[in-house]
């Protein structure tokens, strides 16, 4: 069901300007040209320097406070800009000091907002889209002084992270699109993707994921990645890049400097690799070399410490050595970077609150995204600037990234979506097609003894689905065995589904060996199995029984080497609906498996040994 607009915050054209405003007619003066200029690198230089002019201009005329609030990416509770639910009005007087997301912009002239599903965000894509016009009539209207429009971003990488969901086309993760190994499927991927999102008001994505996964213990990067092989990696940044600017919708490649090396979380901790600079230069920089060169539009950094890169080991976030020195000068970057999260304890571990936003511009970055309290890390920043600590010249620097990326998007001209968009673009039938095709192309076969698989529903027509059942992506997905379960029977199989979770206990363990008597097959899904995990039980003591198990790891490949007993093996790297329908049609061989590891599979007892190299992969026949 789409929430009913309200008459403030609805999905429509944007209103005429209105004449009482000062420099709205300058603002909206930016051309077509201009911004074509822009996207193409220069393909029109003196209406290029034109705009340049008035965004000068524009910046002259803001006060010091509208240009502090420019460089904030800020969350704000709740579906509507004006009129949000009570408890999400709380949320954000409790956490922001204001009601709803207008009062924020008004308060503190913001340049971005965040979307979260967790905020009430993205209920629906007609909601979306009326929330995004909201938010831009809250910034263009005659409140403004200096009338600026904002840039709506998201973490919608697909797979595993993902803040919107069903009805929106969900596409295969990073991962899962480094098993298929296609530039074209990752593109288009990212194409279809970026066309929703811009349908919703949502133009800058924090995506592709640029980090080279080469820790399999890697507790947060993991499945986001494309793989372990620098090359390969950069060569699905640069498609998706090209996806997704394509799509008008800025790309987003992170986390600079690379942040695939890690056996820690930093949203939870500081992170320390120990790559050496020649180590960076091989592995860590191909894929934002290659993010660069495509002409990516914005780059997140993050917050790990590299000492080869930054011997004051402050974090890649708050190191002018790193942002300045490596990513402006070395690699001649001169788009927008935007901070990871400024809540996260891993940028919070050395400094307080109110140095980190100073410390971060003064590193080199412009956006500064979510700090935990924003009245803290505003003033903080305007205090510098007052103190001198920050020249003016230098926030001025930042903005004008900003503004001249919002021209590029075409947000000058006109900010405002549609319903007749949303339901013309978002959640296709061609585009849920496209997603079905590019996934079945990423299943990974690893295992596969006695040709076990395909499984024919004629032959073995009844089977039992057990497995883990973990939190979806954001609410985006069902549970993991309904989903799976449901798929083979809609391919002609009786299915038993009992989900065990991820640490199955004694009694659910027997509970799902008793369901098993009888049964054709077990379909097992596993999730990140360690050598302590009680998911090797549960497999072990299925596969007692003597009915054939297939295990399918609905998150990492690495499942396999701490598994005995199973007949067959695969891979999906993610838990979500498109994945796993994939995988359906792979055990039941309507399709062919015809994906292959992005990363090594190393062996559980002795990890120096490769059990299943990059590039392997098993097909029928």
């Amino acid at each position: 069901m789409h929430h009913r607009a309200t008459s403030t915050d609805s999905a429509s054209p944007s209103p005429s300007p209105s004449p009482t405003v000062p420099s709205r007619r300058a603002l909206l003066a930016v051309t077509a040209a201009a911004a074509a200029a822009a996207v193409s690198g220069g393909a029109v230089p003196a209406a290029a320097a034109a705009d340049d002019r008035r965004l000068k201009q524009l910046v002259s005329r803001m006060s010091l406070e509208e240009k502090v609030g420019q460089l904030f990416v800020m969350r704000v509770y709740g579906h509507s800009a004006t009129e949000p639910d009570q408890a999400d009005v709380d949320a954000n007087l409790k956490e922001i000091g204001v009601r709803n997301a207008a009062e924020l912009i008004a308060k503190y002239h913001v340049g971005g907002i965040i979307y979260f599903s967790w905020a009430h965000n993205t209920r629906d894509p007609h909601q979306i889209a009326d929330l995004s016009n909201g938010i831009q009539r809250a910034a263009l209207g005659r409140p403004a002084r200096v009338p600026v429009p904002v840039l709506i971003s998201t973490d919608q990488e697909h797979g595993i992270v993902a803040r919107i969901g069903e009805p929106a086309t969900l596409m295969p993760g990073a991962m899962a699109l480094g098993a298929g190994g296609s530039r074209s499927d990752a593109r288009r991927a990212a194409q279809v993707a970026g066309a929703e999102l811009a349908a919703l008001g949502i133009r800058q994505n924090y995506a592709p994921v640029a980090d080279v996964n080469v820790n399999p213990a890697n507790p947060v990067i993991g499945v986001r990645s494309f793989g372990a092989e620098p090359g390969a990696v950069a060569a699905m940044v640069a498609a998706q890049v090209g996806g997704y600017q394509r799509a008008g919708v800025a790309a987003t490649s992170k986390h600079f400097p690379g942040h695939g090396d890690t056996s820690v979380d930093s949203h939870y901790g500081l992170p320390t690799i120990s790559h050496t600079r020649e180590q960076w230069r091989t592995l860590d920089a191909p894929p934002f070399r290659a993010a660069i060169a495509a002409g990516i539009d914005s780059i997140m950094t993050a917050h790990i410490v590299v000492p080869a890169l930054d011997p004051a080991e402050d974090p890649a976030t708050l190191s002018r050595p790193i942002l300045t020195g490596i990513l402006r000068e070395q690699l001649g970057y001169d788009g927008v970077v935007v901070t990871d999260s400024l809540g996260m304890e891993g940028v919070r571990t050395k400094y307080g609150d109110d140095r980190v936003p100073v410390l971060a511009l003064k590193a080199g970055c412009d956006q500064l995204l979510n700090p935990p309290k924003l009245d803290v890390a505003f003033h903080a920043v305007l205090n510098a600037v007052r103190g001198g600590e920050i020249s003016e010249t230098r926030v001025d620097e930042s903005i004008l990234r900003i503004l001249r990326l919002k021209v590029r998007l075409g947000l000058f001209r006109d900010p405002y979506v549609t319903h007749g968009a949303v339901d013309r673009t978002v959640g296709t039938r061609s585009h849920l097609a496209t997603a079905d095709r590019i996934a079945e192309r990423t299943t990974t076969l690893l295992l596969n003894e006695g040709a076990l698989l395909p499984l024919r529903a004629a032959e073995r027509p009844n089977l039992l689905v057990v497995g883990a059942d973990v939190a979806s992506p954001s609410g985006t997905t069902g549970p993991p065995t309904a989903t799976l379960g449901a798929a083979l029977a809609a391919l002609g199989f009786t299915t038993t589904v009992l989900p065990t979770g991820t640490a199955p206990t004694a009694a659910k363990i027997d509970e799902a060996v008793a369901a098993a008597a009888g049964k054709d097959a077990v379909v097992v899904g596993t999730y990140n199995v360690s050598a302590s995990s009680a998911q090797r039980t549960l497999v072990s003591r299925l596969a007692a029984t003597g009915v054939p198990v297939v295990t399918v790891a609905i998150r990492n490949p690495y499942d396999i080497a701490h598994l005995s007993g199973q007949r067959a093996t695969l891979a999906t790297y993610s838990w979500t609906d498109v994945e796993l329908r994939a995988a359906a049609r792979v055990i039941a061989g309507r399709a062919r498996p015809e994906g292959r590891l992005p990363v090594p599979v190393q062996r559980a007892d002795d990890p120096a040994r490769v059990l299943y190299p990059v590039g392997y992969g098993l097909a029928y026949g």
